[in-house]
């Protein structure tokens, strides 16, 4: 039978306790890796109780959703791309060369998306990543769905600096936090970019405000 969270969480504080309070760094795993962003002595957060239940997600309420009609939509988060079920979005400029959102039209989270839906969301993350991949400044596309924060379905698509092998890896979605931000003429001309290879690929409409 799986494990239920209880177990797991149990077996997690057992292990925390018979290293004395603090789970171990391990020896040779990731803050070895070049990758790793920090210097310095590091003591990993005891565990915390087990909440009662899930926190809420912005979108539970589909009424109270970013995809709702009366919701104003955000300057900071520009949709580049849209067609008949899906759209685009730019995250705001940051540490990395382009990040981008997809994210169904209408209110879904991954797991409910139809087959149709679904299929479509395989060819324009292929697209996309194609798209993101091709700018000069980019040497891999990396694609995340976390869904902790929001109820409605979307996805990351996350460029990381070429030929910068401290950036290799899971830890480039922290280093975008501490390298300076993208001007904002090198921001657009990657959303013009993205856009471009989008309609000359998969069709749909870019958006350019």
């Amino acid at each position: 039978m799986p494990e239920s969270i209880e177990d797991f969480h149990a077996r997690a504080l057992a292990a925390q306790e018979a290293a004395g309070g603090h789970l171990p760094l391990p020896e040779d795993g990731y803050t070895t890796w070049a990758a790793f962003p920090f210097d310095g002595d590091l003591t990993v957060k005891a565990l915390a109780p087990l909440a009662d239940e899930e926190a809420a997600r912005e979108g539970d309420n589909p009424a109270e959703c970013h995809c709702a009609p009366s919701t104003p939509a955000s300057p900071d988060w520009p949709v580049r791309w849209r067609d008949e079920h899906w759209l685009v979005k730019q995250a705001p400029p940051s540490g990395s060369p382009a990040i981008f959102v997809l994210e169904p039209l209408e209110h879904l989270d991954m797991h409910e998306l139809s087959r149709d839906r679904a299929a479509e969301y395989g060819v324009l993350s292929v697209a996309l990543v194609q798209a993101i991949e091709a700018l000069p400044s980019v040497g891999r596309c990396h694609i995340g769905r976390w869904g902790d924060g929001g109820a409605h379905g979307h996805v990351w698509f996350i460029a990381r600096p070429t030929r910068m092998p401290q950036l290799r890896g899971t830890f480039n979605t922290l280093w975008d936090d501490l390298l300076p931000p993208i001007p904002q003429d090198v921001w657009r001309e990657h959303a013009g970019a993205v856009i471009a290879h989008l309609v000359a690929t998969v069709g749909g409409e870019g958006v350019d405000d």
